[in-house]
């Protein structure tokens, strides 16, 4: 699979159809709000939405920001995914 990162925004697509995204764009200095995952339902249960959290966390770290978390999904990923906590603003 290849993701396509722009914009404090990961897209996966085929042919002019998004597959998978999630956005995360910045709020203040520094500060990204995790606000959107989706996956296609052709792609679930495949782990394509953590591997989209897995770059973002990387990403973050790579430009030492910090995130807070408006989406579902992004909490749970974080909640189970305690390494990453530091990313978190406090």
């Amino acid at each position: 699979m290849h993701f396509e990162m722009f914009n404090n925004h990961i897209q996966l697509r085929r042919d002019d159809k998004v597959l998978a995204e999630i956005s995360f764009p910045e709020v203040k200095p520094g500060v990204v709000d995790i606000n959107h995952t989706f996956v296609d339902e052709s792609l679930r249960g495949k782990g394509v939405a953590g591997e989209m959290m897995l770059m973002v966390a990387n990403e973050l770290t790579n430009s030492n920001r910090k995130a807070i978390c408006s989406c579902s999904f992004a909490i749970k990923w974080f909640g189970s995914h305690p390494e990453f906590k530091a990313l978190l603003l406090d």
